[in-house]
Parts: C-alpha cells; structure tokens; sequence
C-alpha cells in the first residue's frame, strides 16, 4: 500500500489484467508514480497464466540458456532500455557479436549470405549486390528499375506485398522483403500495411522518388566508416540488445519492484464492467473485485470479449486485430555437429521455400553466454500467418520438421544433446491494411472511458521496447486520472470535516 492516504478514505485500487512485459511496466510505472505522488494504492495483477512474463522466458539446461520468446529489443526504442536502467540492469545489457553482423537467406536448398549493405528490402551498396547469387539476374535488373519509376502520390492504402512489387519486383519481395519483414510479424505480406509497419519506405519513396536511391543517399550520409564486424548485412544487429543470463531478468525485476502478494497468477478474469464511478472485475479465482482503474493489457481478442458490454462498438474494432501464432524450437548441439561455420546471427527462409522454419537464429554466435565454447544453440521460428498448419503437429513432429530443414540447411548431424518446444497461440498481432485507423478509432474509445487504459504488442508496435511503451503509456493514463479522483475525494473530505464543525 502507497503512503499518504487521508484517515476515513479508503486506498484506491487498480486491477491490471495480463502479466507480460506491458501488464508488468504498466503496474511497475502505476506503483512507482503512486509513490511519488503519495496516493495511497492498492495494485492487483491477474493473469491466467502460470507465471508472469507472457512469451518472455528464459530456461537454462545442459549449459544453454535458452530464450523461449523474444530474445532481445531495439536499442532505438527507448523505453525498454530506459526501463533496465531504473531497474538496475544497465551494467547487465549487451550487444550482439560484434564479428558476425550477418545474416542469411535460404534460396533453392541452400544458405546465401546477405549482400553486404542490403538492409531489408534494398542494396545500399552496389557491387555486393550485384555480384550475390541471392538474385537472379532478371530480378537485380528489376530491382534496378525502381530508379526508373516515378514516386506513387495519393491512393489507396498499400500492403508490403503491393508496394515492393510496384517499386522492386516480385522476387524482391519472394527471396527478401517476405522472409525478412513479413518474419518481423510472422505475417502474410498481402496483407501487412506498409505504413502501420515500415513507413520510413514511403517516406524514402516521397522524398527521393526510389527506395535504391534512398538507401545509397542514406550510406553517404553516414560516411563509410565500417561498423563492427565489417560486413554488415540483413537486419541492423549492432541496434539489438539484450540482458546477461536472458531477458527473463527483465521480467524478475519487475516483479521485485512490485508489492509482495499483487500478482495473481493462475487467475482468468470472466468479465468486466462498468459500475457507476468504479469498474467491476470478475475472476474466477478471486471473485468479484472492484478498482477504480484498469489496465487491460491482454491481446485483443480477449480485449474483445471484456469490453463487449462495456462498449460495443470498442469491442468490434477489438476483434478486428488478428493474430497469428507461433512456436520456438531451442536446439543444444556438441559444435562438432554442426558442419555450417555459424559466421552470422542466423537465417531466414522464404515461403516459397516451403520449409517449416520461418527463421533460425545462431544463438550461441548471437550473443555471448549462451552456451559451452564446444556447443552450440540453435533456435528455429514455426508457424505464423504463412504456415499455421505447422501448429498443427506435436512437439515430436515439429521437432523432426525443425531437425529436417536444419540438415539441409546448416548440415546438423545426429540428434540434439537439449530441445525446447514453446507454443504461443494467437500471440502475434497483425497489422493489416487500416490498422492505424483502427488503432485511432480504439484509442478515442479509450479516452472516452474514465479510469480504464489498453496496453499490448495489439496497437502501435510489437517488440519489447513497443509493448514497455505501450504499458507506461497506459500508466500516465491511469496515474493522472488517480491522482485528480485523489485530489477530489481528500478535497470533499476536508469539506466535509469543515462542515461538521
């Protein structure tokens, strides 16, 4: 309970459903402002499941440690690497291999490393991309073209798949903007906006009329210096972050900065409803609670479904965020296993490949401390919109899948000396066409319902750093409508004490 409260007032209370990373920083910043501002509160996290953290979590074995969801953030997302400063974690926060920014991109069988310099979806350098056998000729020679083609003004709202056709190609889209964008969001490039997910390509297209030109302006600008790990391709490795022993750290240190006893684990919450100046939260483990505030960080689907009666028409727009679903596959390897050099962070595979892994990273090259110098971890992606029947197996089959591809593609022999299977259903969100209108029109339901905040990777980003962002932003919300029903409630007191006398 926070200090300060008036005698005869009872504290104020806040439910925050969902225990991942954006429940857990929307408490954390609701708890701490609460102190510092002296309202006295009581805090309450429900979450169905088992443990806090959501698809965070971090499993050592065997000398692995093991990273079971996301496995680090952007460093060009402040609020995560703000968040490990307060909590204690900055001496503990790490980059990635400096000797091996890289990345790969499978293409008829085989692993092709990344042109040096193409980031996503465009070269910014020319000879590495025209010498690469990751495109064939008549692609290089369309994505040429972009230099060509006058800029797209005004229109309707376009997906990746649509965009990068028009400007690149389709085999700019087939062999690199699908595996290594759609990858982003484990989702279906025909459907992704480009402007909820990548819009600094529009803004290239508009500025510059050609994403190559873009890019190559964009290269001088930054001088030719060479990063660490010289030949840099893919994504930009040396911008990722993470913590020393996992990021379930992250997740442990959050939870210390909370009250003993407020997080619920194990509860569902039924259903919530607006009840005069307060909010009822029914669970099934705890009953009836009633707050006067609630953080809803849960995806939005379920969102949906407790907010049915509480604003319909917020509710329909809910339901409209679909969801993919995925699964982690952690692989443990003797090193001699393995015949690839694992010079990289690891690979992404094309659709068109039609290969059960979505992308593999090269844990143990990734980052430091992730296994035995004699070893190495390996962790493949499954599922997501393109491929959802892969869902559909059980651990052992989709293990084999997994081992399958990796034969081929980094030459593993035998089997694994340690597995990790972890399944996230529904867990992705997908930002389709009209997803920032929709995000508009849910955050201007939002404001019109006093004392109630959404928080989620459902809204305006799906990383680590997006989901921190988006539960502190639901802290501010709750934190300033407490303090004003604070400051009301111990003025009426006072008139109240005035009057009696």
């Amino acid at each position: 309970m926070s200090p300060g409260g008036a005698a005869g007032l009872r504290p104020l209370s806040v439910v925050v459903i969902g225990s991942g990373v954006s429940g857990l920083s929307a408490a954390h910043r609701i708890w701490t402002e609460s102190r510092r501002r002296r309202i006295e509160l009581e805090l309450t996290v429900l979450d169905a499941s088992a443990r806090p953290g959501g698809a965070i979590g971090t499993v050592e074995r065997d000398g692995f440690v093991m990273e079971q969801g996301p496995d680090c953030f952007l460093s060009t997302k402040p609020a995560a690497v703000q968040l490990c400063h307060e909590l204690g974690l900055a001496a503990d926060l790490m980059g990635t291999n400096p000797h091996h920014r890289r990345s790969y991109i499978a293409r008829d069988g085989e692993l092709h490393q990344v042109p040096e310099g193409f980031h996503l979806l465009a070269p910014s350098k020319f000879w590495p991309f025209v010498t690469t056998g990751l495109f064939s000729w008549a692609g290089k020679l369309r994505m040429g073209m972009d230099l060509l083609i006058p800029a797209r003004r005004g229109g309707r709202e376009e997906t990746l798949a649509e965009f990068v056709i028009r400007r690149l190609g389709r085999e700019a889209l087939d062999q690199a903007a699908q595996p290594m964008i759609g990858g982003i969001y484990t989702a279906d490039p025909r459907k992704l906006s480009l402007q909820a997910t990548m819009p600094q390509f529009l803004e290239m297209e508009q500025k510059y009329g050609s994403i190559l030109l873009a890019m190559w302006k964009a290269r001088q600008a930054q001088g030719a210096a060479p990063r660490a790990g010289g030949r840099a391709s893919g994504a930009r490795y040396d911008l990722f972050l993470t913590l020393r022993g996992g990021l379930a750290r992250l997740v442990e240190s959050l939870v210390a900065r909370l009250p003993a006893g407020s997080i619920q684990s194990g509860s569902t919450v039924e259903s919530l409803e607006r009840t005069g100046l307060r909010w009822r939260v029914r669970s099934g483990a705890l009953g009836a609670l009633e707050a006067d505030a609630v953080c809803v960080s849960l995806p939005a689907g379920a969102t949906s479904r407790l907010l049915a009666h509480a604003d319909p028409p917020l509710a329909q727009d809910l339901a409209g965020i679909p969801y993919a679903s995925v699964a982690t596959v952690n692989l443990g390897f003797d090193r001699s296993q393995v015949r690839h050099p694992l010079d990289g962070m690891g690979f992404v595979v094309p659709a068109v490949e039609r290969r059960a892994i979505v992308a593999a990273s090269f844990s143990s090259v990734k980052f430091a401390g992730r296994s035995p110098a004699d070893r190495a971890l390996l962790r493949a992606f499954v599922g997501g919109a393109m491929h959802p029947e892969a869902l559909a197996m059980d651990d052992d089959a989709l293990v084999e899948a997994v081992m399958r591809d990796l034969r081929q593609y980094v030459g593993v022999q035998g089997a694994p000396r340690t597995v990790l299977v972890s399944r996230y259903e529904s867990a992705m969100a997908q930002y389709c066409v009209g997803h920032l209108e929709r995000v508009a029109r849910i955050e201007a339901h939002e404001a019109a319902l006093p004392g109630l905040a959404l928080a989620g990777n459902g809204y305006r980003g799906v990383g680590i750093g997006d989901c921190v962002a988006s539960g502190e932003r639901a802290a501010r919300r709750l934190i300033d409508y407490l303090t004003d029903l604070d400051a009301a409630r111990h003025n009426g007191a006072r008139e109240l004490a005035a009057a009696a006398c």
